[in-house]
Formats: structure tokens, sequence, C-alpha cells
């Protein structure tokens, strides 16, 4: 019997509906601003920033800077919740997690 040179990455091969997930989330991961605002809203206390926080450790324009909020948002990665003139960001464990568990060894 040959030993294999490494474990295999997955357990099983990943499903169609489950490979789709997978690559959305990955594709709006892919862009250097979402992920950078993705951590930066994981960093702060109770995974949650208000969005008018978040334009000046990124360096980009607040219309920008909503855009890719929108698009984590869209995706399922962010929830947010309007506070009189402020939208708020909260991450959501579930699909990193889920992410992280299909990607892991």
């Amino acid at each position: 019997m040959v030993d294999a040179c490494c474990p295999p990455f997955l357990d099983a091969p990943l499903g169609a509906e489950d490979a789709e997930t997978i690559a959305a989330a990955l594709q709006v991961l892919a862009d250097p601003a979402r992920l950078r605002l993705l951590s930066l809203i994981a960093s702060c206390p109770g995974s949650e920033a208000c969005g008018c926080d978040l334009t000046g450790p990124v360096g980009l324009s607040q219309p920008t800077v909503s855009h890719h909020l929108n698009v984590l948002h869209d995706a399922g990665l962010v929830d947010r919740e309007r506070r009189g003139k402020w939208v708020y960001y909260k991450i959501r464990p579930e699909p990193l997690r889920a992410l992280g568990e299909a990607l892991s060894a």
C-alpha cells in the first residue's frame, strides 16, 4: 500500500449547490476592499461597526464604501440595521463559519 503524499483537502467532493454558494462568497471576498471591510467589522466590539467609521480605515470615499457594504450584505455576509441616520453592519458568523469548514482540511 502506498501512502498518499498529503491528506485530502476535503472529506468528500462538494455538491453542485455547495460549490455555487462557496464560489459566490469567494467571489465577493476576492475584492481587497470588501475583505478589509469585513475584517474591520469583525475586529470591532460585538463584530459590529457603523458605516461612517469604515471610510477612513480603508481610504475610500463614502459612496464606494457603501457600495462594498451593500455587496457584502447582498451576499449574506453581514447584516445591517439603520439607527437614526446611521447604518450599522454586523458580521453574520454562520456563512463565514460554513465557508471555513468547507475549505478546511
